[in-house]
């Protein structure tokens, strides 16, 4: 720890323009994460979210949160489930409090709600500088890549 882009595309099959986290700072074996995205004006998704306003899409930072707990559970996980792929299977009472602007780092905090049979369930909570900016509950499993 910590763990940096290069460590995380080795866990992740994510990249650029979809690989969003940067960092990962804290980490408690299949219990909690915290990672980091770094917000730039850069990305590719500003010009058209919103021209002369620039916000992050609130679905890419659930997204972040899912990436980060992806993380976290395939570092928990046995060598035969480090080879299939984590997909999404819920998201529910996503609430998107503050709209992330460039410039911002978003610090993602994952914290395990369930690990049964496969399946994980997160809480989620993202902040900048301290203050939540969106939170959501997710649930995710490993399948093989088809």
């Amino acid at each position: 720890m910590p763990m940096d882009v290069n460590a995380i595309m080795k866990i992740l099959p994510h990249r650029y323009p979809f690989l969003l986290v940067d960092r990962i700072v804290e980490l408690e074996h299949g219990k909690r994460c915290v990672g980091i995205k770094n917000v730039s004006i850069n990305e590719p998704f500003f010009p058209g979210h919103f021209p002369g306003h620039p916000v992050m899409p609130g679905v890419l930072i659930v997204e972040a949160m899912a990436q980060v707990a992806g993380i976290m559970a395939y570092l928990a996980s046995d060598e035969e489930t480090r080879k299939k792929v984590s997909y999404f299977m819920a998201i529910d009472s996503a609430k998107f409090r503050k709209p992330v602007m460039p410039g911002d780092q978003l610090q993602i905090e994952i914290t395990t709600t369930m690990n049964r049979r496969g399946i994980w369930g997160v809480d989620g909570k993202a902040f900048v500088d301290g203050k939540l900016v969106t939170e959501a509950s997710l649930k995710a499993t490993f399948a093989p890549a088809e």
